[in-house]
Parts: structure tokens; sequence; C-alpha cells
């Protein structure tokens, strides 16, 4: 209360609005707008998808490095119910001497940007931070629910996704109707995962999700936007979680190396 609103964007949300140009805390160069990629395919460094629609694209030509504005917006800092105890930072490159990282939602690897708590050694991707708290598929009548382990009591049960039929790990999300045991993999249910737009994100089903742990990332990301001050706090607790990362990190896992930007 009382506090004036920071204006800095560069801290916020890592971007600097220069026209068609846009300066990123991953990349030294300025990043410059392509109007068309189509001729030649190109990926992006954050998500690893191709830029295979007409949404705005920009990049490095000199390095090959490239961004879509929904990836390059994405918030420094995340709070997300899938990890309450500590707030997520953005890496743009994996913090692991393998330069991968496993993702604890979805279960595959990445090589590109993840929010991470280097404390607990917790990786998402970008899509997987913004997927939906609630939709619906085409193979179940009902509403799925976004939750983040095994639907079970018994967390020793085996469980099939209904919609590719391979067995689930249990540790990884996914979407599930409780009321008809119907649960999928996150890119089963949405083969094209979200990722985060420019302007204020809107969670449609926000007002009708029954389930409290399935808050969607989404309304973090909106609250992020909103209150820059978070990013001070957060950006405490990042560098608390670096100075200690020497002492948790001591098991099987390759140790994290830390960049600071």
């Amino acid at each position: 209360m009382g506090r004036k609103n920071r204006t800095n964007t560069a801290s916020s949300q890592g971007t600097t609005s220069y026209q068609d140009n846009q300066v990123h805390f991953s990349h030294a160069h300025i990043l410059k707008l392509i109007n068309s990629p189509s001729e030649n395919t190109l990926n992006c460094n954050a998500c690893e998808q191709q830029n295979i629609s007409n949404k705005p694209f920009y990049g490095c030509n000199s390095c090959q490095y490239f961004l879509h504005e929904n990836c390059l917006n994405a918030p420094r800092f995340l709070d997300h119910s899938s990890h309450p105890s500590h707030p997520l930072t953005l890496h743009p490159i994996p913090t692991y001497p393998t330069h991968t990282y496993l993702c604890d939602a979805c279960g595959s690897t990445g090589n590109g940007f993840s929010f991470s708590c280097a404390r607990c050694q917790f990786d998402i991707h970008l899509q997987c931070a913004s997927c939906p708290s609630s939709l619906l598929v085409e193979k179940h009548p009902h509403q799925l629910e976004l939750i983040f382990g095994s639907p079970y009591e018994d967390k020793d049960v085996e469980y099939v996704c209904d919609v590719c039929d391979a067995v689930m790990n249990k540790d990884n999300w996914l979407y599930y109707c409780a009321d008809c045991d119907f649960g999928a993999h996150l890119q089963c249910a949405s083969p094209e995962l979200v990722v985060y737009p420019r302007s204020r994100l809107i969670n449609s089903n926000s007002n009708s999700n029954p389930n409290p742990n399935a808050n969607s990332a989404l309304e973090m990301i909106n609250a992020v936007n909103e209150t820059s001050d978070h990013f001070f706090e957060y950006q405490l607790a990042s560098r608390m979680a670096a100075q200690l990362g020497e002492e948790m990190l001591d098991s099987g896992r390759p140790r994290r190396r830390y960049i600071y930007y």
C-alpha cells in the first residue's frame, strides 16, 4: 500500500521494447522482429518449438538465437501451485552440467528455458508451467482437471493414460476426471500446450474450477505482471537458494552451476 509502481519493464519481465526490436536478459544482442520466417523454419531457443504460425518471432541472425514473442515475455519469477514451497526462477539454459533437464511436469527432457527451483531441483518447461487448470478433450465428455501427481491414495498403484494407453509416471502431472477415473498425459490431453501471450492472461475456467490444487499458472503469471515488487522478493529467494545450493545438492543427481543475470 502506498508504494509507487516500478516502471522498469526489463526487471519484471526480462524485456525492453525498442519498436521492432527487443532486448532480453538471455542474450547479449538486440533481437530483431522477423517478419516472414516461413521460408526457413526456425526453432525457438526458449520452448524449442518451431515457428510455424504467423505469431511474432524475434531473433539474432548472427547467433542463430530466436524467441517467440510469447516466450520472450515470460516472467522472470513465478509462484506455481505445483511447487508452493518456493518461487520458481526462469533459467534460459539448463543449470546442470549435462546442459539438459528433466521436466517434473511432463517427464520429458529439455534444453531450452525452464522454470526452476534450485533448492529442490524442480524444473518445468515454459509450456507446462502455463497449462490451464482444466480443459475439455474430444475423447471424454467431462471437464478434466490438472493434478500434479497420482490421483490415488495408494501411490504405488500403476495407471495408464486413457488416450495413448501408456503407463504413466506417478510423479508427473496429468489431466483427470475423478468421476470417471479418466486420466491423460499433458501432451495427450493438449498436444499444443499454451505459451505466454504478451497481454494479460485470463483463465476462463478460474471461477468454475472446484479443485484448489489445480490453480492455473496463468493466474500466477498475472499476479507477477501486476506486482513488480514480487521481483525483489523472488530475487532474494533465488540468491538464497543459490548460496545454499552446494549444501542442498548432494544427492546422486548432477550438480548445478549458477549463472546470475
